[in-house]
């Protein structure tokens, strides 16, 4: 009678399979998988939005850089209400540069105020106030990297912690699946087979969290970290510009 009951259980759990292991982990491995469960929904939360961003911000940059290379005057897209690109960091580098340089040339920082002011090819700044320009466009550039970089360290958490948390929920069911055992007296597949199931679920859902989040980490910290590179590089490009065309070098 214990036989056929041991081939009903050995049965069901071949037949129900994940849910067959939930039922039988203990409640610290069921916890367990509701936080992983949690983790996995951040994990992909961020990665879509970041792989949006980076679309995003590909797509704006490449017009916008070929739109300022286009104009010769630095200044000209910042009087421009139709040339905005607010996906594109580097849009937001040279906007706060450009603020930066208007207030040093004429003291007005938006583009509505430079109404009251004359531009002309004779408008310069000493390398001083260009200094400060520069450390306007630094500044801005730091900031739009923080921006890129935000919310990364939820799938960090998720690539090293998952597992981790998978492990301690399958120690764990281990653990009391051996008290069961000694309380029983007995030590067959019939009476170790359910807590091992239910101990080794945690491990493969920590598996199954980490594994997508640790490529979708990879992919993004590479793309954030060429896009940084990039912005710093039209940064370097810019303020050449700002130089070249109103530093007093008297």
């Amino acid at each position: 009678m214990s036989l056929l009951g041991g081939e009903a259980a050995l049965a069901l759990a071949a037949e129900s399979g994940i849910l067959y292991s939930i039922r039988e982990s203990n409640l610290a491995g069921q916890l367990i998988l509701l936080i992983l469960l949690i983790g996995s929904l951040f994990s992909w939360s961020v990665m879509i939005t970041k792989f949006s961003m980076v679309s995003r911000i590909r797509q704006e940059t490449a017009r916008f850089m070929r739109r300022f290379r286009d104009t010769r005057m630095p200044l000209a897209m910042y009087f421009k209400k139709a040339d905005q690109y607010p996906g594109s960091p580097s849009w937001h580098v040279y906007r706060a540069g450009c603020r930066e340089l208007m207030y040093q040339l004429h003291g007005v920082t938006e583009p509505e105020e430079s109404d009251r002011v004359m531009m002309s090819d004779n408008d310069r700044v000493s390398p001083v106030a260009m200094g400060i320009v520069r450390s306007a466009v630094e500044r801005e550039v730091g900031e739009q990297a923080l921006r890129m970089e935000h919310r990364m360290i939820l799938l960090a958490t998720a690539v090293s912690g998952g597992p981790f948390l998978g492990l301690l929920g399958t120690v764990w069911g281990v653990m009391d699946t051996f008290a069961d055992v000694a309380a029983t007296g007995k030590a067959d597949l019939v009476t170790m087979a359910p807590g091992m199931a239910g101990a080794m679920l945690t491990t493969v859902t920590g598996l199954l969290v980490a594994i997508p989040a640790m490529f979708g980490y990879n992919y993004l910290v590479t793309s954030i970290r060429s896009l940084t590179v990039e912005l710093d590089n039209f940064a370097a490009e810019m303020v050449a510009a700002f130089e070249h065309k109103f530093l007093d070098t008297r």
